[in-house]
This record gives C-alpha cells, structure tokens and sequence, in this order.
C-alpha cells in the first residue's frame, strides 16, 4: 500500500489585521462602578446583562458551563479585539469578575460608537 507523499506543509493562518485593544482595561472597574457594584456583589446578573447584549439567551450564563470564557471569546471576535481562547481562559480562571465588568463596559462602548 502506498502513501501519498507530502510535497508541501500546510502552512499556519496568517494572524487577523487591525484588531484593536480592549476599549478599557481588565481592572479598570472604577471606570463604571454600577457595573463594578453589580459585578463584585452579583457577578450572574451582570453575567446575564452581557448574554442578553451579545444577543444570546440570558440564560446562558446559568446553564453553558464555561460561558464567561465563550461569551469573551464570541465578545473578541465580532468585534475585532486582540486576545487569545488561551487568555480568555486564563483571565475567566483568574480575574472572572474583573473580566466580566470589562465586557460590560466594552458593550456599552460599542453601543455607544455605533450609535454616532
């Protein structure tokens, strides 16, 4: 039995262009503090907010384990934010409420320049 062989190796995606940065930073909460409040006293409500913005069930954070993690990820790629699955990860481990104020803020910030 003969295998083909490889003439070339597949070659790696190049990585997307112009992202840009996050429109406030991870620990930035005192940027917002009724997210901040909501976020460190609540953390599901405000975990229910972001799904419901992001056009998702407002279940979701109740029911999709791991959904701090998808909803960041599905956050940076709809809107052309640099990160990682990796980060994402490792940000909802360790920063989660921190994390989930941001993409608060980010999504009032998108509503914000979209709507100008």
């Amino acid at each position: 039995m003969a295998y083909p062989t490889i003439t070339t190796q597949p070659q790696g995606m190049a990585p997307p262009v112009n992202q840009r940065m996050w429109s406030s930073g991870t620990f930035g909460c005192f940027d917002d503090m009724g997210s901040c409040i909501i976020g460190a006293l609540c953390p599901i409500v405000l975990a229910c907010r972001v799904a419901g913005d992001l056009g998702e069930s407002s279940c979701v954070p109740c029911c999709v384990p791991g959904s701090v993690i998808v909803m960041r990820t599905q956050m940076r790629t709809r809107y052309n934010i640099q990160g990682s699955i990796m980060d994402d990860c490792i940000m909802a481990n360790f920063c989660g409420h921190c994390i989930l104020c941001q993409m608060a803020r980010e999504m009032d910030y998108v509503k914000r320049v979209g709507s100008q």
